[in-house]
């Protein structure tokens, strides 16, 4: 494996960040700091504490997952998508870089700044409500996981979006709602027994029941549900990935 031209990719979409910081940190963070004040403050006062957790920290998990989600597709999609659209991924194609040093690029790019806002929507968290992290390292265990795997899904949208309307479909339409029904702002506990049995086939309810474990020690679902259902959707997402390149579909005229 050549690590040069994985640098070099990596680092020009690290480059992005800068370029774009205002959407790609400072509006997260505001859009998150709303969270707070309108769920944590204004709701949540008069919602009681959830398994022992006060109503502002147990959405805090939550709230990360859902920039996390999105964020990790939308850096990903756009940043394979816009070579795309200029025509370099040609010259990209036909470079002496293997399939696997360009996914690693991408992927490890649009992951690192996922994983880097999602630390700073932590931090800014703490400023609202007390946290305790009780099981920090399989914390950052789902933060790497989750970024990488999502990641892995922007990458694919990327490819298979032919306009940048279609970018912002699938994080518009299935990510975002998949999120807030996924148990991101209440205990799916709290729902009839009917809708809790439908819950569970929303595969967002194990990452966002896994990464709040990883705080508190409350999951709505088994821990090894979590972490197994991370691991089939990142084999899968690797699986497309594979079957996109070998086949070459959307990349090749």
């Amino acid at each position: 494996m050549n690590l040069y031209p994985i640098r070099a990719i990596y680092m020009a979409e690290m480059a992005r960040i800068r370029r774009t910081l205002l959407q790609s940190i400072v509006s997260p963070v505001i859009s998150t700091s709303l969270y707070f004040v309108v769920f944590g403050a204004a709701i949540g006062s008069r919602i009681t504490e959830i398994e022992g957790v006060s109503y502002g920290a147990f959405i805090v998990p939550g709230l990360i997952m859902l920039m996390l989600l999105t964020q990790s597709v939308s850096n990903a999609s756009f940043g394979i998508f816009f070579p795309k659209f200029s025509g370099s991924i040609y010259e990209l194609l036909s470079a002496p870089i293997s399939y696997l040093e360009i996914v690693i690029g991408y992927v490890g790019a649009a992951a690192s700044k996922s994983i880097l806002l999602g630390l700073i929507i932590l931090g800014t968290a703490s400023l609202f409500v007390p946290l305790h992290i009780e099981h920090p390292l399989w914390m950052l265990v789902f933060l790497v996981l989750t970024a990488i795997t999502f990641s892995l899904l922007g990458f694919i949208i990327g490819i298979w979006a032919d306009g940048f309307d279609k970018l912002q479909l699938v994080p518009l339409l299935v990510i975002t709602p998949l999120t807030f029904l996924g148990g991101s702002f209440y205990s799916i506990e709290m729902l009839p027994p009917f809708w809790q049995g439908v819950t569970l086939f929303n595969p967002v309810v194990y990452l966002v029941s896994g990464f709040r474990w990883s705080f508190y020690g409350i999951s709505d679902v088994s821990v090894v549900a979590s972490v197994a259902m991370i691991l089939v959707f990142l084999s899968l997402c690797l699986a497309a990935v594979a079957w996109i390149f070998r086949t070459g579909y959307r990349l090749k005229p």
